[in-house]
């Protein structure tokens, strides 16, 4: 049967192994290419193969896996400098045999900001953040039409592979500088966010879903980056306390806020905090329910932690 013009491969057999290693290695010989992006959006349609008897059919979807991982192996043992994308949806080549030749995967195409929080919190529980390609769209997502504004989208896109997928021609000179400075924030810190401790603090999955937040903490403990989200906004909000984790007790971090700041609510949690202040108190969203000018839906505040010093 044929979906989206395509018929399916047979990978079990070493002679489509072959071809397609064949094919694939000239192209990747043609030019100094560093990038490959394997998308597998086509899903497995009468799984059998020719080559195996009606005893043997039952075997077709793990030989069919194996069949791929040869062909991956041979390609990244042919081209060793070659960065491989694999892609989460369609026939759901995503899992952690296949992060050994593909370090990289693109989590979703849902672009929306929103899902993206329900999707990277429950890829984060088997897949490092290093490995969840995570960009900025559009203002309005092209799969669910919601509008986000652009500091939402990209303090969750941050906690993880960070790319921009925007029409450089749609952008204001604002938006253009924004971006500059969220780039240049991430490259700071992206040792911390991709490679540092994670921890999960408030999961989109719990009660309404109105909120989530995270956090990660560097290898050596000097560093943290906590982001909180507010996907809806409620009437007389009570005042919320954000509890961290991982920290040292005795330590003093310098709380500040990212480029995309923070409302002026939550300045409060800025300045020299320690370790058991953040991890006890916690950080606060609101100072009073009377509060005017409310923040609204789909809102962020990211915090940068930097360790000073420690109490004796």
């Amino acid at each position: 049967s044929q979906s989206r013009h395509q018929l399916v491969l047979d990978l079990t057999r070493p002679d489509v192994v072959d071809h397609l290693f064949g094919t694939m290695s000239t192209v990747l010989s043609s030019a100094p290419i560093a990038y490959l992006k394997w998308d597998m959006n086509r899903s497995l349609t009468e799984p059998y193969s020719a080559e195996l008897g009606p005893e043997r059919q039952g075997e077709f979807s793990h030989r069919y896996v194996l069949g791929l991982y040869e062909l991956y192996r041979r390609l990244t043992a042919a081209f060793p400098d070659l960065l491989i994308e694999s892609c989460a949806s369609g026939a759901g080549r995503f899992d952690p045999g296949l992060l050994a030749f593909a370090p990289q995967t693109w989590t979703s195409s849902s672009t929306d900001p929103v899902e993206r929080l329900r999707i990277q919190w429950g890829a984060s529980l088997l897949y490092p953040l290093s490995t969840l390609g995570a960009h900025v769209a559009p203002r309005r997502n092209w799969i669910v039409g919601r509008e986000t504004p652009l500091p939402f989208r990209t303090a969750v896109a941050v906690f993880g592979v960070l790319g921009f997928e925007l029409d450089p021609d749609t952008l204001t000179e604002n938006e253009r500088q924004a971006i500059a400075g969220f780039i240049e924030w991430y490259q700071q810190r992206r040792h911390i966010l991709q490679f540092g401790r994670f921890r999960r603090l408030r999961s989109p999955f719990t009660g309404r879903g109105d909120e989530a937040a995270w956090m990660t903490i560097a290898n050596d403990g000097s560093q943290a980056i906590v982001g909180w989200y507010r996907i809806a906004a409620t009437p007389n909000p009570p005042i919320e306390r954000l509890r961290l984790r991982g920290l040292e007790p005795a330590a003093v971090y310098r709380v500040s806020a990212w480029p995309g700041g923070v409302d002026d609510r939550a300045m409060a949690n800025l300045g020299d905090r320690t370790g058991a202040d953040l991890m006890g108190f916690g950080l606060f969203r609101e100072v009073e329910r009377s509060y005017p000018n409310p923040v609204g839906d789909h809102h962020a505040a990211v915090f940068d932690l930097e360790r000073i010093n420690t109490i004796d």
